[in-house]
């Protein structure tokens, strides 16, 4: 079977270069298509009458003439392709007796394969070939339907169904792949676009796309795997005890049967039966009549009487129970393990052909979603801030797929404006340069506290520097529809060059957040951005959390920053203790810790920067944390937007004469309700 599947797939692939090598140089014009179609239209037909024998099946691989046709060279070609062979099979089961038990499953799946392959080409691949492992997994994907739909269309044949899947799945699958595959593997290297997917790269070189599809990948896998062997050994043992309670029923019955004096007995369907002489092992009535196991295996049954054990019976592995009849004869029932186990078998393969199904479509999808909806917009305002980099200030980020997006490029072009007017203003005195910095850096803060048609959270912040400018910062802003993100930060060192390090760190921890990211990710990835050229050694601490609204539930990391206050509903403002990890760039390879706090309605956070509890006041004291929430306390039931102020007030009056040692920025948020979107 191997070498004749092995000489079929290589004519398959002879095929593809000489359709490869006719139409290379020239454009596929519809009736170059519709003879592309055509030909692999009749390469499937051929497949169906020339399959290969196996176990007493028929096997073949023609569902490669309408993947192939669609996936390298045109999508009209795969579906005409498809339809020929998938039409043609349906009239040889149905006419002509070709495969008739399958007739309606491979013509569906022999059609579907060219609609597939069309839809791949278009939306996937975007008219380019596909890599020699993606192409693998196409054939194999549409070898799964296949078996799949022979599940679906003989529901009242299982045990059938079950047999030709198990027979037919494996080889058909891994040879369909492997054509596909070593014919994409063929066609990049004659066409000059093979890549090597083995040479290792930086990680600045793997595109985030590919990092995704990979965690995507290994992770849905998992899962998959994971739920089909918790489901395969419930099965397991469901079926055992249902085969136990069969056979003794089935003992009980036959016994009697035999106690009666009746010789025609009907065992039923899997159970067999053998009435035994003990005195020399010989079967006088039952399934396997007329044979002689011997005095010795008489005996070791005779010893089992009355239970029902799993042992080897006639050569087989088996679950067998004994009854005595006489002092002379005993009652042999069995089922042999492919009796017992054979409907979990068949659930076993119709289930793992779902769940390949499942994983296929919901990876390609979710990939698919994630380029057109995140990566192609990052590269665009990457496109773009090459060009701002390269010193085209006129160039605007006009990127508005989203409101992530929109915010995203409206950052960056309140940024550009800005640092124009910055550089319009660099001959100025330093006075009006800090004026300007800071206009740039307040105008980087949201300053809208109220979401339209959202009431979901009530958030406040503020932030007032130390200097004319400072290295805290917060912000805050939707992740997607149903989850907010919320930060706040602090960069080591004050004035010019804790901004600068402020503004890329709001950037990068923006970024990564929109991207999808968990907090724990969101730390470990802008720690790895920061670390890269932190010539001056500044480190940032960091607060990050992400609330679900629908859910209440915050996850949020903290990277050496202070604790956070929470208020519950009827209570009062408590510190909230909670796992740090080190500051942002100060070393390579940060790991996060990640919890989670449910918020119910009514709940309050806090979260602020060191320069509320460590203000000096003229005695050289410190407000500290027990101030501060004690002043909470009183406003505990004020909003966001009074509670705030009166914090300020009440370091202010603590301070009095002095100096402000710190930026002192807050933000308080209150969860209303759960969302309703």
């Amino acid at each position: 079977m191997i070498m004749k599947m092995s000489a079929v797939t290589s004519l398959y692939v002879l095929l593809i270069m000489a359709m490869w090598r006719l139409t290379r140089d020239k454009k596929i014009t519809n009736p170059w298509k519709v003879l592309v179609g055509l030909v692999f239209g009749l390469s499937s037909v051929l497949s169906t009458h020339y399959g290969i024998s196996y176990e007493g099946m028929i096997i073949n691989v023609r569902d490669l003439g309408p993947l192939s046709a669609g996936l390298f060279f045109s999508s009209v070609s795969g579906i005409i392709a498809g339809l020929i062979g998938g039409i043609e099979r349906y009239i040889a089961g149905t006419y002509f007796g070709v495969g008739s038990y399958t007739k309606v499953a491979c013509s569906v799946a022999t059609c579907v394969a060219g609609f597939v392959a069309m839809g791949m080409n278009k939306g996937v691949f975007k008219g380019k070939k596909p890599s020699p492992v993606y192409a693998f997994f196409m054939g194999a994907f549409m070898e799964v339907f296949h078996m799949y739909v022979v599940f679906i269309t003989h529901r009242d044949d299982l045990r059938m169904a079950f047999m030709v899947v198990k027979i037919c799945s494996v080889p058909m699958i891994v040879f369909t792949g492997i054509g596909l595959a070593v014919s994409s593997y063929i066609l990049q290297v004659f066409s000059g676009e093979w890549r090597n997917p083995f040479l290792k790269k930086k990680a600045e070189e793997i595109p985030v796309s590919t990092r995704f599809q990979r965690w995507l990948f290994a992770v849905t896998f998992l899962v998959l795997v994971s739920g089909f062997f918790f489901f395969y050994y419930l099965q397991t043992g469901s079926e055992y005890q249902d085969s136990i309670h069969t056979i003794e029923e089935s003992a009980k019955h036959i016994k009697q049967r035999i106690l009666d004096g009746n010789s025609n007995i009907e065992p039923e369907a899997d159970v067999s039966f053998d009435y035994m002489i003990l005195a020399d092992g010989y079967i006088n009535n039952g399934t396997h009549k007329g044979m002689t196991l011997g005095v010795d295996e008489a005996n070791s049954l005779k010893a089992l009487e009355g239970k029902t054990v799993k042992r080897t019976y006639i050569g087989k592995k088996s679950l067998v129970r004994v009854e005595a009849i006489d002092l002379e004869h005993i009652l042999v029932v069995s089922m042999t393990n492919e009796q017992v186990y054979w409907y979990r078998d068949a659930q076993a393969y119709e289930t793992g052909l779902s769940s390949i199904l499942l994983f296929t479509v919901t990876y390609v999808l979710i990939a698919y979603l994630v380029n057109m909806i995140v990566v192609n917009n990052i590269q665009e305002i990457n496109g773009s801030l090459s060009k701002i980099t390269n010193g085209n200030l006129d160039e605007v980020v006009d990127v508005r797929s989203s409101s992530e997006f929109a915010e995203l490029s409206d950052d960056i072009n309140e940024t550009v404006v800005a640092l124009k007017g910055y550089i319009s203003a660099a001959e100025k005195k330093m006075e009006q340069e800090l004026t300007l910095a800071r206009i740039i850096q307040d105008s980087s803060l949201p300053k809208s506290f109220n979401f339209p048609d959202r009431d979901e959270i009530d958030i406040y912040a503020t932030m007032k520097p130390a200097k004319e400018v400072g290295g805290d910062f917060y912000d805050f802003f939707h992740v997607d529809v149903n989850r907010m993100a919320f930060v706040i930060a602090d960069v080591s060192g004050k004035g010019i060059p804790a901004a600068l390090v402020m503004m890329r760190s709001k950037t990068a921890i923006r970024t990564v957040a929109q991207e999808g990211g968990t907090p724990a990710d969101i730390i470990e990835k802008t720690n790895e951005a920061l670390c890269e050229g932190n010539d001056a050694e500044m480190f940032v601490t960091a607060w990050i959390g992400i609330l679900d609204l629908p859910t209440g539930l915050l996850t949020c990391a903290n990277a050496g920053h202070e604790y956070p206050a929470i208020k519950r509903v009827g209570g009062e403002y408590e510190l909230f203790k909670d796992k740090h990890s080190l500051a942002l760039a100060a070393m390579d390879g940060l790991k996060a810790r990640q919890y989670d706090i449910e918020l119910q309605p009514g709940d309050k956070v806090f979260v602020y920067s060191d320069g509320i509890p460590e203000a000096i006041n003229e005695n050289v004291e410190q407000y500290g944390t027990d101030r501060m929430i004690e002043a909470l306390n009183l406003v505990k039931d004020e909003t966001m937007r009074n509670t705030l102020p009166a914090i300020t007030e009440s370091v202010n009056i603590f301070k009095g004469k002095a100096d402000q040692f710190d930026d002192m920025t807050m933000l308080g948020f209150e969860f209303r309700h759960y969302s309703k979107i």
